[in-house]
């Protein structure tokens, strides 16, 4: 019986599902999974965790910080260490553990770029630049850098990605991988293009129909782009190379797919020397969307501490023909507040970098160490959403949402959502008001710390749905509306079955000093309404 039992599950659990896809909706984005909604609460482990040995590091982490889904490195190199010859065990091993664990897949395809290097390329590619050219300097020396233009470089790299999406066609017809990025922080830093003969022989050449099309400019390079030409050119090139291995691997199991953005401070776009000239930055988007249709989407990784330059990244890659994700980001505590943000924007998903318990860390763009309060930042939230993630992504693919961090000046938030005024406050206690100055109190521990945020969906006219952290939260009546506006209720609870059920009322103590949530993970519904 035993035995029988478990041939049963094991059939079961090969039974074929539904393909993960991404759906528009007037502009806004749901990501289908298993033919519902679902919201990617993810974490990256390290780069060099995508070993069978590595992974009971892994588990426990994300467990902790309620993450539902890993994002994790598959290497060139290790699929394929002799050219011809291919090897995905520790891909079986991924996708029999992620099982057992009740976790989703992200596949990070490490091949001819990652962080611009070629370093998870086979040996057999390393060592042979003249089959596998490199970037060309100015000078004519060789930048660490492979060639957009290498044809076999190319035709190497797509074999072997293709390869792997057949693995995955044969052995995940229950689609615990849900999506699949194409190499990794793509393009090259301090060489705009590749100098060699063959890159001036096409920079030399009118730019492609399809660019001219998609961007209004003609003639040469230099013509069109001016002191952008070579980032513009090797935008263009990196673009299509990457498509043609995404377009060759979607014909075999038609995943969604998308790149990752190496992002440099804001001052240093359009430097050509200061980007990764080539990769899907900010301010390139339309040549990629022009170069790479088989790209569903580009994100940005996020190493930036500063709010606004955060703020204004999420801003950028949430298009109207770009659904936001956040396949990277810092994973030290003051990073956590940003998920609020992205979600407000949309976001499909979030992944800190570096969730696992290997021993590396990334400081300073990363935390110094995961100790309880690091991963407590990210827990909190993830704990929220985690408890009705299927029905946030459901509502935000459909229905105005906001998210803000707590801004590093500690400056009131602000939006307004139809009839109604929401703003948030940070540095409070949960009774009373700081400015009190008739009965004395230590101001909270979090009072001067970049932690706190907040998000709202708008599910009516006058209904809200509300969560956040380390945060006061009031809402009032707009500017210019009808007056008496006032909370009627604000319901703590969750979603069964689609449907809201209260847990308890807020009231008194609890709302007489704003919404105040602080340090659980608490979903909260309000209510506004009006007297006459």
């Amino acid at each position: 019986m035993g035995l029988a039992l478990a041939a049963s599950a094991q059939a079961q659990d090969r039974v074929a599902t539904e393909l993960p896809r991404l759906e528009r909706h007037d502009g806004k984005y749901a990501f289908i999974v298993d033919g519902a909604p679902f919201t990617m609460l993810a974490a990256q482990a390290n780069n060099s965790s995508n070993y069978p040995a590595m992974l009971d590091q892994v588990w426990p982490l994300l467990d902790r910080i309620h993450a539902n889904t890993l994002e994790m490195p598959i290497a060139w190199q290790q699929v394929e260490p002799v050219e011809g010859e291919f090897d995905f065990s520790f891909l079986d091993t991924l996708l029999e553990q992620a099982r057992a664990h009740d976790k989703r897949l992200v596949l990070l395809w490490f091949g001819s770029w990652k962080n611009t290097s070629y370093a998870y390329t086979p040996d057999w590619v390393k060592l042979d630049s003249e089959r596998f050219p490199r970037m060309q300097l100015p000078d004519g020396s060789d930048h660490g850098v492979l060639s957009a233009h290498g044809t076999e470089t190319l035709a190497a790299d797509r074999r072997a990605f293709v390869r792997l999406m057949a693995h995955l066609r044969d052995h995940d017809p229950q689609n615990t991988v849900i999506l699949v990025q194409v190499q990794n922080e793509s393009g090259s830093y301090r060489n705009p293009r590749d100098y060699s003969d063959t890159g001036d022989r096409l920079f030399a050449q009118q730019i492609p129909d399809a660019l001219a099309a998609a961007t209004g400019k003609s003639g040469s390079w230099s013509e069109a782009f001016g002191e952008q030409a070579g980032r513009a050119f090797n935008t263009w090139y990196v673009a299509s190379y990457i498509n043609a291995i995404a377009k060759a691997g979607k014909a075999v199991k038609p995943l969604p797919m998308y790149v990752n953005a190496s992002l440099a401070g804001p001052s240093n776009v359009p430097d050509p020397m200061g980007v990764a000239s080539g990769g899907p930055q900010q301010d390139v988007l339309d040549i990629w969307k022009a170069a790479a249709p088989a790209i569903d989407f580009a994100a940005p990784d996020i190493y930036d501490r500063s709010s606004e330059n955060v703020a204004s990244y999420l801003d950028q890659y949430a298009r109207p023909d770009n659904p936001l994700m956040v396949p990277e980001i810092g994973n030290s505590r003051l990073f956590a507040r940003f998920f609020y943000e992205a979600l407000g924007h949309g976001a499909i998903g979030f992944a800190p970098f570096g969730i696992d318990k290997t021993g590396y860390f990334n400081y300073p763009l990363g935390a110094k160490e995961l100790d309880e309060t690091t991963l407590d930042a990210f827990a909190l939230p993830y704990a929220a959403v985690g408890s009705m993630m299927r029905d946030w992504a459901r509502i935000a693919a459909t229905r105005p949402t906001w998210g803000a961090a707590k801004p590093d000046d500690g400056a009131e938030v602000s939006t307004r959502m139809g009839n109604w005024t929401i703003t948030g406050n940070w540095g409070e206690w949960q009774f009373g008001f700081k400015e009190w100055t008739w009965l004395e109190s230590d101001p909270p521990e979090w009072a001067d710390k970049p932690v706190g945020g907040l998000a709202v969906a708008q599910l009516s006219e006058n209904e809200f749905l509300l969560i956040g952290d380390h945060v006061r939260v009031d809402f009032h009546a707009a500017p210019g509306t009808a007056p008496n506006g006032m909370i009627l209720r604000v319901e703590e609870g969750g979603f069964e079955d689609g449907q809201w059920v209260v847990k308890r009322i807020w009231n008194g103590d609890q709302t007489d000093y704003g919404i105040n949530l602080v340090d659980r993970p608490q979903v909260l519904k309000v209510t506004m309404g009006r007297y006459r």
